[in-house]
């Protein structure tokens, strides 16, 4: 296998993993704070990060290498799970489809302006027009009105954007999964710390689906998703796999199909198709 299909695969996988992430968030934030629930799962990712770092004795970052990660954790450790949980206070998590659709559109111009990649003009029109399907379908869906949200939403896509893109760049030396998890490891000392400061006095009326949004937003979103999706970004380029994000809505009704048994449109799959094409056009195009 080729280091650029090992790429696709492996963003692939990663787009999965978070596929389920906004869902999740909206079931866990409807009991948990969004602060705690950002810092809960930041820890709870990161002592696990901690564990694997040490079991393995992975070389610890150079000096240069500390800013990436400070960028990397600002992007993706806080910034997009805080903003993103905040906005789902306000708004659905159909919605948020709308800017999740703007997010390989974000990688790919933080991929031009951190990891020197420069994608040919037809790139930008795939992705762009990708983009456009992807929020049109979820207009179609009906979609409430929030400006608070909408501001965070676009702040938290702005952020992951460039945490995607600066973990894509550092990746290609660090490695896929260790560049997650010594972010991860550095935001220990604050995650903890606030998570304990925040803590809900009793998790007694906790109800099971919030807690189980928090275990799959600590585990799978913020750790596991990233060792996929890094590597994938490493091999593949962050331009050309970032446009799988595009198939990220796709995915989470897919799954809500499979799991809670809803039903799936021909819409749907026709929109899906169409993004498929458009990543195989902006892939074709991406050097």
């Amino acid at each position: 296998m080729d280091k650029t299909t090992s790429g696709l695969l492996n963003g692939l996988v990663g787009v999965v993993i978070f596929s389920g992430s906004l869902p999740a968030t909206r079931v866990a934030v409807m009991q948990f704070d969004p602060v705690f629930l950002t810092v809960a799962r930041a820890a709870t990712a990161g002592i696990l990060a901690l564990a694997l770092l040490v079991v393995f004795r992975e070389k610890r970052p150079q000096g240069r290498d500390f800013l990436s990660l400070a960028v990397i954790a600002g992007g993706v450790v806080v910034g997009f799970p805080l903003l993103t949980a905040l906005a789902l206070q306000h708004v659905t998590s159909a919605h948020s489809i709308v800017f999740i659709g703007l997010l390989p559109l974000a990688t790919a111009l933080f991929g031009v302006l951190r990891g020197g990649e420069r994608p040919k003009p037809a790139f930008w029109f795939f992705s762009a027009l990708g983009s456009v399907l992807v929020a049109g379908f979820a207009v179609t869906q009906g979609i409430s009105t929030s400006p608070v949200g909408d501001m965070l939403m676009l702040a938290a896509v702005v952020v992951c954007g460039l945490g995607y893109a600066e973990g894509g760049r550092l990746s290609r030396t660090l490695g896929g999964w260790q560049v997650i998890s010594w972010a991860l490891v550095l935001s220990l000392p604050l995650t903890i710390a606030v998570s304990l400061y925040t803590m809900p006095p009793s998790f007694a009326e906790i109800e099971t689906p919030a807690l189980i949004g928090l275990a799959y937003v600590s585990c799978f979103s913020m750790l596991i998703g990233f060792i996929f999706w890094y590597r994938g970004l490493a091999q593949g380029g962050i331009a050309a796999v970032g446009q799988l994000q595009l198939l990220q809505p796709f995915f989470g009704l897919a799954l809500a199909a499979t799991l809670l048994h809803e039903s799936v449109s021909w819409s749907m799959l026709a929109v899906t198709v169409a993004v498929i094409l458009c990543v195989a056009g902006a892939r074709k195009f991406a050097k």
